[in-house]
């Protein structure tokens, strides 16, 4: 059977209602109602020891509910026998697995175990469904490797192939990109979320990593102090202030139009000025934040990616709404700003359309005898004069820091 030809099993959702979760009686979540639906890719949140483990572990019945109500369609989660659920759910969880003398397609094999006879026999079709299944995770040339030689990103597709032999409507997972580089990182994200669409699963992973939950999922939680302090859309409940409370942030900050945490520099070598826009800015504004400067920068407009990092980056930024061109009020505050910065940098920003009048910030500059460290290329004509010594041309921007070490 071709991977083409697979037809999911009729789909239902799990769901819970006043669910408090914990060990030995101690409640470590409480009050939780979730809805997860059918297809969908839900991403568990939280600081370490938030409780993300402990509900995927009461989600696939490895631990009772401390009281509350979790149900699997329209029954209850307790009322399923063993082998009836696992049918239906398939678990992913942190647990060290090295089983000897197993090949990959013989430990994925292991997932066929609550459709198979009694002695575990495999049928051609049972055959087929693990091939399906490693086809599924790319790993087809992994099938008669030992699994104890694989290396980590192997091993965990192997393992996600051993939950989809299951045949699952449910694949629960706990930190999957957990020790993977970065390679097998992404690609298992992508398999991960390749299933939600293409067999109809319901993915619910606890992740560390915010950015990447933001790209792939479709309902977020927000886990923390005990209690669920965010459900929802990504784009709705993964704003920089609810990411910011959720990790305790002091140094970073969440961007959702960015998709990613910028980290803060310390800000005590300096302010420096930067005139950027069009996202000419952005990768400077980073170097600088890393290399320990206080960042101003302006004019830019609010739609505008350098804005964005900007402000992500904690920077003293002039900004305006989308207009033909920045106004005389939005450059005078610019420039009161640029006057207490010791270095100005020149991004390289397209100065023949809306960000032209930017050019008298640098102007204003050269007038006031600030260091200008341009990274405008050579070629094009310059729009002061780089003949005076306060000018620095530079090629590159990872020459920026070093250049500016001299000039303190």
């Amino acid at each position: 059977m071709k991977d083409n030809d697979y037809k999911p099993p009729a789909t239902g959702a799990l769901s819970c209602q006043g669910l408090s979760v914990g060990y030995k009686g101690a409640t470590i979540l409480s009050g939780l109602d979730m809805d997860f639906q059918p297809a969908r890719f839900i991403s568990l949140l939280g600081p370490n020891g938030a409780g993300k483990t402990t509900l995927l572990r009461t989600l696939s019945r490895h631990l009772q509910p401390l009281s509350g109500s979790i149900r699997l369609g329209q029954r209850p989660l307790a009322s399923f026998r063993q082998g009836e659920l696992a049918k239906l759910m398939a678990v992913v969880l942190t647990d060290k697995v090295t089983p000897p003398l197993f090949s990959a397609f013989q430990f994925v094999a292991l997932g066929r175990y609550p459709h198979t006879d009694f002695l575990g026999r495999l049928t051609k079709n049972d055959e087929e469904v693990v091939t399906r299944a490693l086809a599924a995770v790319h790993a087809e040339q992994l099938a008669q490797r030992e699994f104890t030689s694989l290396s980590d990103g192997e091993r965990q597709k192997i393992l996600v192939a051993r939950a989809l032999a299951q045949e699952p409507r449910i694949l629960l997972l706990d930190e999957p990109t957990s020790h993977l580089d970065l390679k097998h990182r992404i690609e298992v994200m992508a398999i991960l979320r390749n299933l939600c669409s293409s067999r109809n699963i319901t993915v619910i992973a606890s992740l560390h990593d915010v950015d990447i939950a933001a790209k792939v999922s479709d309902r977020v939680a927000l886990l923390k102090d005990g209690s669920l302090i965010g459900w929802g859309a990504p784009e709705d409940v993964l704003g920089g202030r609810e990411v910011a409370h959720l990790y305790d942030f002091d140094s970073a900050s969440f961007d959702s139009r960015l998709g990613s945490i910028e980290l803060r520099g310390r800000g005590d070598r300096g302010r420096v000025f930067v005139v950027g826009g069009m996202a000419s800015g952005a990768t400077i504004f980073r170097l600088l934040a890393k290399s320990g400067y206080r960042i101003s920068t302006g004019v830019l407009f609010e739609n505008d990616l350098d804005c964005y990092v900007a402000k992500s980056l904690g920077a003293c930024c002039t900004s305006q709404k989308p207009a033909d061109i920045i106004n005389k009020t939005s450059l005078t505050e610019a420039k009161i700003e640029l006057q207490h910065c010791s270095w100005v940098v020149d991004a390289g920003f397209d100065s023949s359309g809306v960000y032209h009048n930017n050019l008298e910030l640098l102007q204003e500059a050269q007038c006031r005898n600030k260091p200008i460290f341009s990274l405008r290329r050579r070629t094009i004509q310059q729009p002061y004069d780089a003949e005076k010594q306060e000018v620095i041309v530079l090629d590159r921007a990872s020459d920026l820091p070093i250049a500016m070490e001299k000039n303190q």
